[in-house]
């Protein structure tokens, strides 16, 4: 290995474990317990190292923010696999909600902590996280249309925003509302799902 390469190799993982200290730090304090000198202090290297590989404290975050999508996304594209509409959908809104649950700084992080930081995440529309995310909700909600069990007056891709809408929202309730009375997440998952997924038509009906 050359002097360039193994230069370039160092640097990758020295970003990686800036990364992974930051996450670490998030998910133990939050993320208002992050910043660069603190971070710079936990993988012990000066602060202008830091800067070398991340312009600014929100860099670093829209950086977690990436990786947090992407763990979400893998955990979705299991459940997207899924033939039957109407169970894909179900397992979906489980998943989500897992997620969420189990990972709930990476989750604030992502859709609860600043709009500009998980903004990019939306923008990419030729294979980004967000927008793959939400094309498995409105490939579902297609396939129930097709199988006449999905509210044909509304747009498929408005039927999955209300889904994502409901799903982030029980997720919400729960992490930031703990003293809140209510059923568990799976069971408002499950009354979501009835709610916009329609009864079979009657065989032979037309559309």
């Amino acid at each position: 290995m050359g002097i360039t390469e193994r230069k370039e190799r160092q640097r990758a993982e020295l970003r990686e474990r800036i990364l992974r200290v930051a996450r670490e730090m998030v998910i133990k304090e939050g993320f208002g317990a992050l910043s660069m000198r603190k971070l710079a202090d936990a993988v012990e290297y000066a602060p202008a190292t830091l800067y070398l590989h991340f312009e600014n404290r929100d860099a670093i975050a829209r950086a977690l923010c990436v990786r947090g999508f992407q763990d979400l996304l893998a955990v979705l594209e299991p459940a997207a696999a899924i033939e039957d509409p109407a169970e894909r959908l179900s397992r979906l809104a489980q998943a989500y909600l897992a997620f969420g649950l189990k990972h709930p700084e990476t989750y604030r992080l992502i859709f609860m902590e600043d709009p500009k930081l998980s903004a990019d995440l939306f923008q990419d529309k030729q294979g980004g996280e967000g927008p793959r995310a939400f094309a498995l909700l409105v490939r579902a909600f297609n396939d129930l249309k097709s199988a006449g069990r999905a509210l044909e007056a509304a747009p498929s891709e408005q039927l999955a925003e209300v889904f994502w809408a409901g799903l982030h929202g029980i997720l919400s309730l729960k992490l930031t509302c703990s003293g809140f009375q209510g059923a568990p997440a799976e069971a408002l998952a499950r009354t979501l799902v009835a709610t916009l997924v329609g009864a079979p038509k009657p065989a032979g009906r037309s559309r």
